[in-house]
């Protein structure tokens, strides 16, 4: 019998970030208002009270101070855990990680690990104001050197946010807070999964939906839906944004001849693109249809009343459905 208990995203992310900080003295934990307050998301609330301000520090208002802080930290053997308080406050500290967490391991010919996970709440559907509710993701997959993930569920939530801490290449771990008092099982027995691989969470015969992050869940309610239609969808949670597990992805599309790409952002040079790519390159021959991404209209987020507009939803998930299956 596993050892389960039930927790919201937020707080299996929290008592990961406690297990990881239990296990390694050298996790820190480092951002806007996380210590006493714990985050405006509550993610880190108690940690400050549990190890101290040596080991959980607020930091200035400063997006770019606290990455260059925490690759300071990493040169130095520390693993430090950053904050970014909201999606759309990463862009003042792009450089840093770009041009600095992602390039120093290369530069030094591995002489210099990288550590660093940063936090990312991520996406919209919290009714919040511009650069709130963005999904920035594609940047930093197209940018060697980061690796790219989302959990979709408490489970992959408390044990992907440990497995990013003891990499020691720099992680972007973007956490859907739509999601965040989504609640769900946690076994606390061991990772079911290794931190890239994607995993098929609903088998199906007619079409395959891959989503990660919080279109997951939209996902699976579509692939309920298309059910009552008559419809198989096989549902694959990608839980990668890079590296991605296309070994995956492919096998399911060879059985299924078909593939619908869901995601918040963009599908303009997007994550979907990428897939879209190389499944063609790859899986030609098993296509029985083009494949056809689901995603936000290529225009900037719009005001909180017109956001679930723009958000995909079942019904564009169902409606790409019946357009691949149309041929």
């Amino acid at each position: 019998m596993s050892n389960s208990v039930e927790l919201p995203i937020a707080k299996a992310i929290n008592a990961g970030l406690r297990e990881a900080m239990r296990k390694d003295p050298k996790v820190l934990l480092f951002g806007e208002d996380i210590a006493e307050l714990g985050g405006v998301f509550r993610v880190t609330e108690g940690l400050h009270a549990e190890f101290g301000s040596g080991r959980v520090q607020n930091s200035p208002i400063a997006e770019s101070g606290i990455i260059g802080t925490s690759i300071g930290l990493a040169m130095r053997g520390y693993r430090p855990v950053a904050e970014i308080q909201f999606d759309g406050f990463i862009f003042p500290a792009f450089n840093q990680i770009v041009t600095q967490l992602a390039k120093l391991q290369n530069r030094s010919e591995g002489y210099l690990q990288m550590p660093v996970v940063i936090r990312v709440p991520v996406g919209g559907g919290i009714g919040a104001v511009e650069h709130h509710s963005e999904s920035p993701e594609a940047y930093f997959a197209h940018t060697a050197g980061l690796r790219v993930v989302s959990p979709s569920n408490p489970n992959d939530a408390y044990w992907m946010i440990q497995q990013a801490i003891e990499s020691t290449d720099p992680v972007l771990f973007f956490e859907p807070k739509r999601r965040y008092w989504q609640k769900g099982p946690v076994n606390l027995d061991g990772a079911s999964s290794s931190l890239h691989q994607a995993r098929v969470i609903r088998q199906g015969t007619d079409v395959t939906l891959v989503a990660y992050g919080q279109m997951v869940t939209v996902a699976l309610q579509a692939a309920e839906f298309a059910q009552d239609e008559g419809r198989s969808i096989e549902v694959i949670d990608m839980r990668s944004i890079s590296p991605i597990d296309f070994a995956t992805i492919i096998e399911s599309v060879k059985k299924t001849g078909r593939l619908v790409v869901a995601h918040e952002d963009s599908t303009f040079v997007s994550v979907s693109s990428e897939i879209a790519a190389r499944v063609s390159e790859l899986a030609f021959y098993h296509l029985e249809a083009p494949v056809i991404r689901v995603g936000g209209f290529d225009v900037p987020y719009p005001p909180a009343k017109l956001e679930e507009l723009f958000l995909p939803d079942a019904d564009r998930i169902l409606d790409a459905v019946d357009r691949v299956m149309a041929f």
